[in-house]
């Protein structure tokens, strides 16, 4: 699938790992939305990419709001080949412990926003992406989802952002084998620790420890890394129902 000439939606593209890939669609020639909460940050990217970005403010939860991000994006000049997710949340708590069980509305959230907003994000691209014409070798489009090395190796209070990320994982083959028929693939990254703004709020002296963690390169990932391995999904036509670590082969301990 070529970049060059189609269009995206990167869900939670406003910043972290998906403002790092809707830069780099932009930059290989796709026209992208980019989709997110942050209306500032949003708003900003898209004006300094210029032309082939547009942002809208949604909330992946929400059916209608990323059904019409999902439209704006099919009804650009060119046809709505890419959906990559990326938002997502977390919430560190213990199944129980000195002050309860573990709360309830915060795992719910987690999972909402995680494990449904991707999903919904992608069955509303795929069922776009099945209106376009396939390419000469069949293809109609790729979903690009985000997981976590916590899909495998959740640490100790990781309990609601493992089960989101795991359930994201184990997604990624049936709803390739689904969308097999029509010519629209479906992959998944595993990033471990990344870079991000919400890395970025930690104390140094953590990120250090975070990144010597990594056997090699022993360092925080870089969001562009991230939106490489987007890219060459992408473009890699033999990659489908894979989930791929993007990890430096890091193994997370219980904590």
């Amino acid at each position: 699938m070529r970049i060059e000439g189609n269009g995206a939606l990167v869900a939670g593209g406003a910043s972290g790992l998906g403002e790092a890939t809707v830069r780099r669609l932009v930059a290989g020639g796709a026209h992208v939305v980019i989709a997110d909460l942050n209306e500032e940050r949003g708003q900003t990217l898209a004006g300094e990419l210029g032309e082939r970005a547009t942002f809208m403010h949604i909330n992946v939860t929400d059916e209608a709001a990323v059904g019409a991000a999902v439209r704006v994006a099919a009804g650009q000049p060119v046809p709505l080949r890419i959906a990559v997710s990326c938002a997502g949340i977390g919430w560190a708590a213990r199944v129980a412990g000195r002050r309860g069980a573990h709360p309830l509305q915060p795992f719910e959230t987690v999972i909402q926003v995680n494990l449904i907003g991707t999903f919904n994000v992608m069955r509303l691209a795929a069922a776009a992406m099945l209106e376009s014409e396939p390419t000469e070798s069949g293809e109609r489009g790729v979903c690009v989802n985000t997981a976590s090395i916590a899909a495998f190796d959740g640490q100790i209070g990781q309990i609601a952002y493992s089960a989101s990320k795991g359930a994201i994982a184990s997604m990624t083959l049936p709803a390739a084998r689904d969308l097999a028929s029509v010519g629209i693939r479906v992959c998944a990254i595993a990033p471990g620790t990344f870079d991000t703004p919400l890395l970025a709020a930690l104390p140094e002296e953590s990120r250090e420890a975070l990144a010597a963690a990594v056997p090699f390169p022993s360092r925080l990932g870089r969001p562009d890394e991230f939106a490489a391995l987007v890219a060459h999904i992408v473009e890699n036509e033999m990659l489908n129902g894979e989930v791929i670590r993007l990890d430096g082969s890091l193994r997370m301990p219980p904590k």
